[in-house]
């Protein structure tokens, strides 16, 4: 990948090369856009594993990386299954989606998937930190560690604290404080007849996720609010591994895969949050930087794609002459949160058996009787999204590349 010159324009500047961001990038290096693509690091670190579900499909086939993930390092996903809200074990089985299966994802190796493919469609490179972002007319100047980078739009994906969001305006609305502790456990993958499914169950403190990962490693993760964690112990490895001892299918599962506790661990975030608004002239919020959901959704990379897709499409829409292209974008993210907080109170106001801060709180948030949306646990599809903004995107090219 070429670096662009120092003080370089382009046409858009996206800050962020996750998922999100990358995902904008090949979408309008596609629309014929010329694009720089700025991130603090030139390689992928390892990220907690996490579960892509099968209706990622249509997104990743629209990105032209599906065949690169089909036969990736990334293992098959067959399904989620739970234990919340009683004993009996729940279970969602991928095999009847018309997407097929899901994958378990080696998160390093899918994100530099996307990195690639961005490259090869056109986008450039800029390795730094962004120093301050400003307004000078019609353009975004960024100053990085050295050099800058001029651009007539701006792609916010760094994450959810939207820091280049806030400084144009946005605010971001914070619904809860939750952290989950995570662990990446090896165990022998021979001779062990693991199920290849997520795996959900609640606890008096909140609930565990696990997920077995490629090259024999295993996905753990306590999820909990930040001022529980100290109450429990669980940002020390034998309190986190004392508290999973008293789960019981999560137990089980590593104790036949002979899988031994965590010798560390590692705290992200994992609250739920969106920025307010998610598009405005010039400017547009994608993934977490948008939108940043609880993971007991498991819809964190499907929404990446899928806002950085949609984003993409609303600012070619908007060089092509649409005044209502980001506007709608951003109603389509605020519609999309606010579906999936209905749809998490009802998933929280399912499990009933502990009287505790985590739940308490939880159950405070719960909607009058009635007005559950028909489908109960359901939340926002937003792998649908994508493609009616693609429907709505000009087909000219208003690029000046």
């Amino acid at each position: 990948m070429r670096e662009p010159r120092t003080d370089a324009c382009s046409d858009v500047v996206i800050a962020g090369a996750g998922p999100a961001g990358a995902a904008a990038a090949i979408t309008l290096a596609h629309h014929g856009a010329s694009v720089i693509v700025v991130d603090p690091s030139s390689t992928r670190p390892w990220k907690p594993g996490e579960s892509l579900v099968s209706r990622a499909g249509p997104l990743l086939r629209r990105l032209g990386v599906l065949d690169a993930v089909a036969t990736g390092p990334h293992t098959p996903c067959f399904g989620n299954q739970s234990i919340w809200g009683g004993e009996t074990l729940d279970e969602v089985d991928f095999l009847f989606s018309p997407y097929g299966t899901g994958w378990h994802l080696d998160r390093a190796h899918f994100d530099q998937t996307l990195v690639d493919t961005a490259r090869l469609a056109g986008a450039r490179l800029r390795t730094g930190r962004i120093r301050s972002v400003r307004r000078v007319g019609a353009h975004w100047q960024l100053s990085l560690d050295h050099g800058g980078v001029r651009a007539r739009y701006l792609v916010e994906a760094t994450g959810a604290g939207a820091r280049l969001a806030r400084q144009a305006g946005a605010t971001v609305v914070k619904a809860d404080r939750m952290v989950a502790l995570t662990a990446r456990l090896p165990y022998d993958a021979s001779g062990h007849g693991l199920p290849r499914t997520s795996l959900v169950e609640s606890a008096p403190f909140g609930w565990w996720y696990s997920a077995p990962l490629p090259a024999g490693s295993y996905f753990v993760m306590a999820v909990t609010d930040a001022d529980l964690v100290a109450g429990q112990a669980l940002h020390q490895p034998d309190g986190w591994w004392r508290a999973l001892q008293e789960t019981t299918l999560v137990r089980r599962r590593l104790h036949h895969a002979a899988v031994a506790p965590p010798s560390g661990l590692r705290v992200v975030r994992a609250a739920t949050s969106c920025v307010g608004p998610a598009a405005a002239p010039g400017w547009a919020a994608v993934g977490d930087a948008a939108t940043a959901s609880d993971p007991i959704a498991v819809r964190g990379i499907v929404t990446a794609l899928a806002t950085g897709i949609a984003a993409a499409d609303a600012v070619h829409a908007d060089a092509a002459g649409d005044p209502t292209a980001l506007s709608a974008y951003a109603e389509l993210v605020e519609a999309s949160h606010n579906e999936f907080l209905r749809g998490r109170r009802i998933c929280y106001g399912r499990e009933r058996r502990w009287n505790t801060p985590f739940w308490s709180r939880r159950h405070s948030e719960m909607p009058a009787p009635g007005s559950e949306p028909r489908h109960g646990r359901q939340t926002a599809d937003y792998s649908k999204h994508p493609a009616d903004s693609a429907k709505r995107a000009p087909a000219d090219r208003p690029w000046n590349t």
